[in-house]
C-alpha cells in the first residue's frame, strides 16, 4: 500500500541539502550567531521579496505577532479584532498584549474572515483589525483597509500561512500597515526550527520592533523599553535564504497540485475550495469539507494517507478562553467539526495524489458512507 505523508520535509529538504550544508558551514566557520550578517541579508532579501522597505526576524510567529502590538502600544483597555477562525496564535498575542480579541466569524466560501461583519464589531475601544490569510490565500483587504481608514484603526495582517501570495498583484505581507508571519518548519517558508518576522514600511514601528525583541536595547546595555529576547538566529536565517531562493518554484508546483486535486475531486461529495478573483493563493493547505470529516480521516489513514485538521477545536472554546465560550460563533464550530486538510507540498508525487483522490472517491461510494 501506498504510504503518503501529509508533508515529506525529509524529501525536500533533500532537494536543496547541498546548499543547506554550505549555509550551515558559512554560520560555523563564521563564529557569528546572532544579530549577525546572516540575519541582516536574510531581512533585507525578504523585504524586497514582500515588496517592503522593512523585515525584522524575531523569535516566531506569535512573537512578530505580539511585538507589533506592543510597537503600536496597545494594550489593556483596547480591542483587537481578529478571525474566529484561526490558529488560536493569532489571538494569544492580542492576549499577552493586554488587549481584547474580538472575533468576527468567516466567510463559509473562503473561511477568511468575513469583511462584511467587521464594522459590527468596531466599538469605541476598537484599535485594530489583524486579518489572517488562511491556508495560503489573502484575506480580502480593500474593505478592511477601507474601515480602518474610516475608524482610525491599525491593520495588522497574520501572514504565517500565505508567503508569496498576492492579492489584486500585491504581495501579501505590504497589505496592511504591518504584517507578521512564522518560518515554522511547516509554512511554505519554513526554518528548520522556530522562527518569525515583522514587515512592514512604517521606519517608526520597524525601530520599535527592533528595539523590542533585543531586551529594548539599542545600544548594547543601555535598555530604554521593557523589551523581550526574540531574535531570529543567524543559522536559521542562513538556511531561510536558501529556502526562500526556492520559494516560488515550490509555491507554482503547490498550485499545480492544489489544481490537480479540484479537477480529480471535482465529482465528489465534499466542498472543495473557492479561490475569489482577486486572490494568488499558495496553497500552504489544501482542505476540503465534508459531513462525515472524521469517517473520512479515519479510512484515509487506513489507506496510509495522513491527513490534518486545521483547527478542530475554535479559539473560543479553548480552555484558555472560557470567558468566550457564550458566544455565538456557529460558522467557526461548523467548519471545525468539517474541515479537513489534504497531503500537499512542492514533492508530493502524482502517484501520490493519485492515492489521496482515489481513497477519497472510494469512500465517498462505499454503501457506509452513502447511507449515513
Amino acid at each position: 500500500m501506498i504510504s503518503v505523508p501529509f508533508l515529506d520535509l525529509e524529501k525536500l529538504h533533500q532537494t536543496i541539502r547541498e546548499p543547506l550544508d554550505r549555509a550551515y558551514h558559512r554560520v560555523i566557520d563564521s563564529g557569528w550567531f546572532s544579530m549577525g550578517p546572516e540575519l541582516e541579508a536574510f531581512e533585507n532579501e525578504f523585504a524586497d521579496y514582500c515588496e517592503v522597505k522593512h523585515c525584522i526576524g524575531v523569535g516566531n510567529g506569535l512573537e512578530a505577532l505580539h511585538l507589533l502590538l506592543r510597537a503600536y502600544g496597545i494594550g489593556p483597555g483596547d480591542e483587537v479584532i481578529v478571525p474566529s477562525n484561526t490558529f488560536i496564535a493569532t489571538w494569544l498575542a492580542v492576549s499577552q498584549s493586554g488587549a481584547t480579541p474580538v472575533p468576527v466569524e468567516p466567510n463559509e466560501d473562503t473561511h477568511n474572515i468575513n469583511t462584511a461583519l467587521i464594522s459590527t464589531a468596531i466599538t469605541d475601544r476598537t484599535r485594530a483589525i489583524m486579518p489572517v490569510h488562511l491556508y495560503g490565500q489573502p484575506a480580502d483587504m480593500d474593505p478592511i483597509n477601507d474601515l480602518a481608514e474610516k475608524y482610525g484603526l491599525i491593520v495588522i495582517e497574520d501572514a504565517a500561512q500565505a508567503q508569496g501570495a498576492r492579492y489584486k498583484n500585491q504581495r501579501v505581507g505590504s497589505l496592511g500597515h504591518a504584517a507578521a508571519t512564522s518560518f515554522y518548519p511547516g509554512k511554505n517558508l519554513g526554518a528548520l526550527g522556530d522562527g518569525g518576522a515583522v514587515l512592514t514600511n512604517d521606519e517608526t514601528i520597524a525601530n520599535k520592533v527592533r528595539q523590542l525583541r533585543n531586551y529594548g536595547s539599542k545600544v548594547k546595555y543601555q535598555h530604554d523599553l521593557p523589551g523581550y529576547n526574540s531574535r531570529l538566529d543567524e543559522l536559521q536565517a542562513a538556511f531561510l535564504r536558501v529556502k526562500l531562493a526556492k520559494l516560488d518554484a515550490w509555491n507554482v508546483l503547490r498550485r499545480e497540485i492544489a489544481c490537480q486535486y479540484s479537477k480529480l475531486l471535482a465529482d465528489a461529495n465534499v466542498s472543495l475550495p473557492f479561490v475569489p478573483e482577486f486572490a494568488e493563493p499558495v496553497w500552504h493547505l489544501y482542505v476540503i469539507r465534508n459531513k462525515q470529516r472524521d469517517a473520512l480521516k479515519e479510512h484515509l489513514e487506513q489507506q496510509g494517507v495522513s491527513t490534518v485538521i486545521h483547527y478542530p477545536t475554535p479559539p473560543h472554546l479553548q480552555a484558555c478562553y472560557q470567558d468566550f465560550r457564550g458566544q455565538q460563533l456557529p460558522i467557526a464550530e461548523i467548519l471545525a467539526n468539517e474541515v479537513l486538510s489534504l497531503p500537499i507540498s512542492p514533492v508530493l508525487e502524482s502517484v501520490e495524489l493519485g492515492h489521496v483522490t482515489k481513497s477519497i472517491h472510494n469512500f465517498l461510494n462505499s454503501p457506509e458512507s452513502l447511507t449515513s
